[in-house]
């Protein structure tokens, strides 16, 4: 009987204490492991694997040196001591591979976070019958070089770069002086400085990320979501909401095409219809067919106008869904106020995270660190959010500050030992922002070239002219000999 107590003593003191390395590499290989690229081909004299190339990345934008190099150089040390070994033992060769193989591995990633969010939680997963998705874009800067700036200012037009001719005549009338000046024919503004931009698709449920594109500063967001549509494979019932830039026939016409849906605000720079008799008339039953579509013999895009009032006025929607059992206006009330986390989203990476200006001197470096530095915060997020959804119910609002801390203490004190309470998962599970009521305004008292931002205001919905009704039967008619 003592030789087999003596037995049981000595094996629970050979059993090492669980670290908060022990910890952390549970976390990441949950998101990361050799399964999910196993169907990744590289070239044949690479001599690391996919899955350590992106630990080691991952590990290096969770890095808080300000210098790239350092960064890169305390990733290694902390990937070696948790995982055992690492990809490459250099900035030079990071950044190497993440430039060769970032397109090859990013919608991999993309996909697997997407899976792991609906294991996660299915009862956010949707909003109703819905997967609603945001959409909204962001300048990110990038250090003012020569290269960065060919990449990503908008170039000068021809006619610019000639010089004004001087006027001789000083004492010539000022206005026929003023009428000379050769003036812009529309408001065109661009940074001062070279910018990305960055248009986000964003998850209205579970408050993370979905996907995203990157192009130079004077990029189109509407031709980044159509792009991401063209590109990316969404379930069935996706429904993309947006502000009131995300508007125009071509742009609602693509995303219906797509046999997809969308929530979109209007105001009074949208023109549409009603009373076309294009379809059964019902209440809410408007069309967007500008002139540009009437002339290429396209048909009116059908939408359904839906309204609700906010403290600051009334609210106008469009949609394709044309049933108000599959969106009534409450949800789409919801979904739309909801869409404003992309906002946060947004404020999180650049202040919190400290991504408002990138640090890389080269283009194709800047897409490397932008990518990567956005798939890092997101993994931050997914991880607070699964310890948080064990919950009868998530957080509102996860603290990406204290998650941020949070997993870089763990990464300087990977040797500790925990105390009771004191784990990974306790800790994320707790890393919540406050619940107390703000009284007051959000906003700095000396701050006076704050300006409010104008109110979109009702769409401009007009009756349909002659032309217009004979141009619809005309169409109508080629539809039914079609």
């Amino acid at each position: 009987m003592n030789t087999r107590k003596k037995g049981k003593e000595s094996r629970r003191e050979s059993v090492a204490p669980r670290t908060n390395g022990d910890d952390l590499r549970r976390s990441v290989d949950w998101v990361l492991n050799d399964q999910i690229f196993a169907n990744l081909s590289f070239h044949g004299n690479v001599n690391w694997s996919a899955v350590a190339l992106v630990r080691l990345a991952i590990f290096w934008v969770w890095s808080n040196e300000s210098s790239l190099v350092a960064a890169a150089n305390e990733s290694i040390k902390s990937v070696r001591k948790i995982f055992g070994s690492v990809a490459v033992g250099s900035y030079q060769a990071l950044i190497g591979a993440l430039k060769a193989y970032t397109p090859v591995l990013l919608p991999v990633l993309w996909s697997r976070l997407q899976r792991l969010m609906k294991e996660c939680d299915r009862k956010s997963w949707r909003v109703g019958i819905w997967l609603a998705l945001a959409v909204d874009g962001s300048r990110v800067g990038v250090p003012r070089t020569v290269e960065n700036e060919l990449r990503f200012c908008k170039p000068p037009k021809s006619g610019r770069s000639k010089k004004r001719k001087k006027y001789r005549r000083r004492w010539a009338n000022q206005k026929k002086r003023a009428a000379r000046i050769r003036r812009k024919s529309h408001y065109d503004p661009q940074p001062v400085a070279p910018q990305m931009w960055l248009t986000m698709i964003w998850h209205i449920g579970q408050r993370l990320p979905w996907c995203w594109e990157v192009g130079p500063s004077y990029s189109s967001e509407r031709d980044h979501v159509l792009g991401a549509i063209s590109k990316h494979e969404f379930p069935e019932n996706t429904l993309f909401c947006g502000d009131a830039g995300f508007v125009g026939y071509a742009f609602w016409r693509a995303i219906h095409d797509k046999g997809h849906r969308f929530l979109m605000r209007v105001g009074g720079n949208v023109r549409l219809l009603k009373k076309l008799g294009y379809v059964r008339e019902r209440n809410g039953i408007v069309y967007s067919w500008p002139e540009e579509a009437m002339k290429k013999k396209q048909p009116p895009l059908v939408l359904r106008l839906l309204k609700f009032q906010t403290g600051r006025g009334e609210v106008f929607l469009v949609t394709n869904v044309l049933q108000e059992k599959d969106l009534t206006t409450t949800q789409a009330a919801k979904i739309y106020q909801r869409r404003w986390g992309v906002e946060l989203q947004f404020r999180a990476f650049k202040q919190t995270y400290d991504r408002t200006k990138l640090r890389c001197r080269r283009p194709e470096n800047n897409q490397v660190e932008l990518h990567g530095s956005l798939m890092g915060l997101w993994m931050v997020q997914l991880l607070a959010f699964k310890e948080q959804v064990h919950l009868e119910e998530p957080h509102p609002g996860t603290s990406i500050a204290m998650t941020l801390r949070i997993i870089r203490t763990m990464i300087c004190e990977e040797s500790k030992v925990p105390l009771r309470g004191e784990t990974l998962t306790q800790q994320l599970s707790d890393a919540v922002t406050d619940s107390y009521q703000r009284h007051g305004k959000k906003q700095s008292r000396n701050y006076p070239r704050r300006k409010e931002e104008p109110f979109a205001g009702p769409p401009n919905i007009q009756l349909p002219t002659a032309k217009q009704r004979a141009q619809l039967r005309a169409i109508m008619e080629l539809e039914v000999a079609t």
